[in-house]
């Protein structure tokens, strides 16, 4: 099954089309492939080595193990990340840890260096942050180098603007980083226990809202920049409900990141590939963070 993660789900990730390894391309092998008997399809974690003998024995020349060979296999220990070069969750939680320390020294940095609503180099480094998100989600290599650069523009112009706010509303950094992990912790509960369930209905109805939400983003910028109209969608109580929602897609996109995940480790996604999960994760977050940010100053507006 493809990913409908907009981070995983394009043509390469977490797959094994076109010789890039991953996870959810089970195809149904032709008649008179080796792998036509196998369960698992051309999954090559799954594949008998021996699945072309037509009586599944060993080949010629290669000894029988013993009994003793056989109970030393069964007593060895498991094979690890480093033995099978796999995807696992630690590797996952390394990368995307690394990935938001990136982004919150960055963050910091602007913070301290940059003066007060000071958001020349903030907007040009979000730009350059856009354009190099559209870049590391349409390659079907991994770079690690990207995504940390990503993560160091992000973080910087998202410590340029939190300052701004925070000049503005004392205390809503705070406020809005706590939202944030909130909304994460509240979303990975209620995936591990169940109460969550990207479903193929679930996604698709999820995906429709997104679009909307973004087109009608689109729509309010233009007129905003082109005819100076408002149409109110940040500000007032329609400023709050287009906030919630806002927030309530960045929790949808956390489920599609954990269930992606959770498909690759499945499968026996390539270890390279936790960076394109932390990648992910990272996305999702600054979403919740900036709707978070906006949310808490409507709120707070006439403080």
């Amino acid at each position: 099954m493809r990913s409908s993660n907009p981070v995983f789900s394009r043509e390469g990730s977490f797959t094994r089309e076109s010789g890039y390894a991953g996870f959810g391309t089970t195809r149904t092998p032709q008649a008179g492939s080796p792998y036509a008997g196998n369960p698992y399809g051309n999954n090559p974690y799954g594949n008998n080595p021996y699945a072309d003998n037509p009586y599944g024995q060993q080949p010629q020349g290669q000894p029988s193990l013993t009994d003793e060979q056989l109970g030393a296999m069964y007593d060895a220990p498991s094979a690890g990340p480093l033995a099978t070069g796999r995807m696992t969750l630690d590797d996952v939680v390394a990368r995307t840890a690394m990935t938001l320390l990136t982004l919150v020294a960055a963050g910091g940095l602007a913070w301290f260096a940059l003066p007060d609503r000071n958001l020349g180099l903030a907007l040009g480094a979000s730009l350059v942050a856009m354009v190099l998100g559209v870049v590391i989600s349409y390659r079907r290599s991994v770079s690690p180098a990207l995504i940390l650069l990503y993560a160091g523009l992000e973080g910087f112009a998202l410590g340029a603007i939190t300052k701004m706010f925070n000049t503005i509303w004392p205390g809503i950094a705070v406020q809005a980083v706590l939202g944030t992990a909130a909304v994460f912790a509240a979303m990975l509960i209620a995936y591990k226990t169940g109460r969550i369930r990207v479903t193929p209905r679930y996604t698709r109805i999820g995906i429709a809202i997104g679009m909307g939400f973004v087109l009608l983003m689109l729509v309010n910028l233009v007129a905003s920049l082109v005819f100076g109209a408002d149409m109110g969608l940040r500000s007032g109580p329609l400023g709050i409900v287009v906030g919630l929602i806002g927030i309530g897609l960045g929790a949808f996109f956390l489920s599609l990141d954990f269930a992606a995940i959770e498909e690759a480790i499945a499968h026996g996604a390539p270890q390279q590939e936790s960076w394109r999960a932390a990648f992910g994760l990272t996305l999702s977050l600054v979403w919740i963070y900036v709707e978070m940010l906006r949310l808490i100053a409507i709120l707070r507006g006439d403080d």
